[in-house]
């Protein structure tokens, strides 16, 4: 594997990439995904799989969890063939219709079958799925996930005390909540009430919280560090086996964040011992998702 050691030899797991190919007539993005991309700051160019390998061995990287983004609806077919062209390097959260029962459930029982399938990831923060938590529309979801093992990263700023409530239901599902529950454009010290109201969750024992994207939730310069205490509230009150280092990487990219960046954040800026460390760059996740760590 062609990865550059770090500073503490870790191994290191990125929780959140995307990639994509160029929007074509034979493989249309949903409607208003463009602006969706510009609104929150990806780029819009393709990022393809060896362009994120390139990326990743430069950092130290050792493998990267793909989402697949939502202006492609719910298709996995390129992350697959990423998965299957380096099944060392790259794992699948995968998408689901959320508001179909009988496809929805289907599709998790392959997916439990699929050893490139990690698990999935639900989105509540969309206007056309913001409320499908609230109004019986993924009700369906939870009890066949628990069912068949399936840990679930959820997109939900504004639903806290439900996530609570379905994991006290479900104690078996491992729920994984993406970016610090931060609601989107919230910046420096505006985070703060919205990760406090994650940390508070930490009473599940089967929540667990990325702590990614970082860069793009402060306003002052790299390495960002007006919002390190909000990261050290997540950490101290979860714990750092429940905490999950991710970048989002293609929101970065832009802004003048590498990828080396993002790990250094929090190797050589923050004050996080490499015990901590081992735990939130990648010993966690690969635990949850019982994927063989390798450290």
């Amino acid at each position: 594997m062609n990865v550059r050691e770090s500073e503490f030899d870790m191994f290191v797991v990125d929780t959140q990439i995307h990639i994509w190919k160029e929007e074509t007539p034979d493989r249309p993005w949903v409607p208003g995904a463009r602006e969706r991309i510009r609104l929150n700051g990806h780029r819009e160019d393709p990022f393809s799989y060896e362009e994120a390998l390139e990326l990743m061995d430069e950092a130290g990287v050792n493998r990267a969890l793909i989402l697949p983004p939502s202006w492609e609806g719910n298709r996995i077919d390129y992350a697959l063939e990423a998965c299957e062209a380096h099944p060392d390097r790259f794992g699948i959260m995968a998408r689901v219709p959320q508001d179909n029962e009988a496809e929805g459930t289907a599709m998790l029982k392959d997916f439990a079958q699929n050893p490139h399938i990690k698990g999935t990831r639900l989105t509540f923060h969309r206007p056309q799925d913001r409320n499908w938590m609230i109004d019986g529309t993924n009700d369906w979801y939870w009890p066949i996930a628990e069912q068949l093992g399936i840990p679930t990263m959820v997109h939900a700023p504004i639903w806290k005390r439900e996530l609570g409530e379905i994991a006290a239901r479900h104690p078996e599902l491992k729920i994984i909540i993406d970016h610090m529950g931060i609601m989107a454009r919230c910046v420096d010290d505006a985070i703060g009430y919205w990760v406090s109201e994650t940390a508070d969750l930490a009473a599940h024992p089967n929540i667990y919280v990325k702590v990614s994207a970082l860069p793009g939730y402060s306003t002052q310069p790299f390495p960002n560090n007006n919002i390190q205490k909000y990261v050290r509230e997540m950490v101290d009150k979860m714990g750092p086996q429940r905490c999950f280092y991710g970048t989002d990487i293609t929101r970065l990219l832009g802004h003048g964040i590498t990828y080396t960046d993002t790990i250094e954040q929090f190797t050589k800026h923050w004050d996080f011992t490499p015990e901590e460390l081992e735990w939130i760059m990648g010993r966690g996740i690969s635990e949850v998702l019982n994927w063989p760590y390798e450290g």
